[in-house]
């Protein structure tokens, strides 16, 4: 019997913490072509990306009730305790397959100690919660401790991202044809934030690229805090070499020394497209993890 954290690959948690944690990261559906993939396990962001890139057909569905039983089974066999960090209920359907899942795990496994948390998070943001959770387990933080930082964290994430081109959003229904034509040719570029609600949000319009990314560097500026101390998460849509250079901006404007980086992975990659661009940051100073070597 052992206490496991859990996550998905929506997460875009590094493999260097799922290696370093033996985290269980269960894997997102991605269709290319009619045919299933399962993201981080039989399809990396790279490859995604270049296929995405080259104009196939591609969509995801979120993970389903009977992949949650699956992954859930062996945990309730060995009577172990799970806190699953969810995807956020305002973007998928990922909460609630989970909770069905739990369900029918609990007629076979009565015992079976499960806690599901909707993280309201997206892409890193809860990739991030999930780090600092396994590094509360890691200093000997209870279960109940362990929680209650997941939610402080969750409630105090902050996301903003931008994203190089509106195609991907025109394709996924969250940008009409008419304010996509006429953005491309202003070369309007969205800053797009995960709400309190966890679902997406456009905020502002910015013309030019360049322009867009020092937004989001002053955007994190005017609602982060200590933000010299804290970790950073900073994430693209294989565009490794903008994502440094905006690290670059953040060290400059306010002393960040602590980043964890990663590619936006496929859940989100698909609907935003290559050349996304994503900051990650606490809002606050957190209570949690002011110990913790980063």
């Amino acid at each position: 019997m052992a206490l496991k954290i859990v996550t998905d690959s929506a997460s875009d948690t590094p493999v260097w913490i799922i290696e370093e944690f033996g985290l269980h990261v269960i894997p997102t559906p991605v269709v290319i072509e009619e045919k299933d993939y399962f993201d981080g396990k039989t399809i990396f962001p790279e490859e995604f990306y270049s296929i995405l890139q080259s104009g196939k057909d591609i969509k995801t569905y979120h993970i389903n009730a009977q992949m949650f039983y699956d992954n859930f089974l062996p945990y309730a066999q060995n009577n172990d305790e799970v806190i699953y960090i969810c995807f956020s209920t305002g973007i998928a359907g990922t909460y609630n397959a989970a909770n069905i899942a739990k369900t029918e795990l609990l007629e076979e496994y009565p015992d079976f100690d499960l806690t599901i948390i909707d993280s309201k998070c997206a892409s890193l943001g809860f990739g991030l919660v999930t780090y600092y959770a396994l590094m509360m387990q890691k200093n000997g933080a209870s279960k109940e401790e362990i929680i209650e930082g997941i939610r402080w964290h969750c409630d105090h994430m902050e996301h903003i991202f931008t994203v190089k081109t509106l195609e991907y959003l025109l394709k996924g229904g969250r940008l009409s044809k008419t304010s996509a034509i006429a953005g491309s040719l202003l070369d309007i570029k969205p800053i797009i934030q995960v709400n309190d609600l966890g679902a997406l949000e456009a905020i502002e319009k910015v013309r030019g690229r360049h322009k867009s990314l020092k937004r989001l560097v002053e955007i994190v500026g005017e609602r982060g805090k200590d933000l010299s101390n804290q970790i950073i998460g900073v994430v693209h849509g294989d565009d490794a070499e903008t994502m440094e250079e905006v690290k670059k901006m953040l060290r400059e404007a306010y002393g960040c020394k602590h980043f964890i980086d990663n590619y936006v992975g496929c859940a989100i990659g698909a609907h935003t497209g290559p050349g996304i661009i994503g900051i990650i940051f606490l809002d606050d100073k957190s209570p949690y993890i002011s110990n913790i070597d980063k």
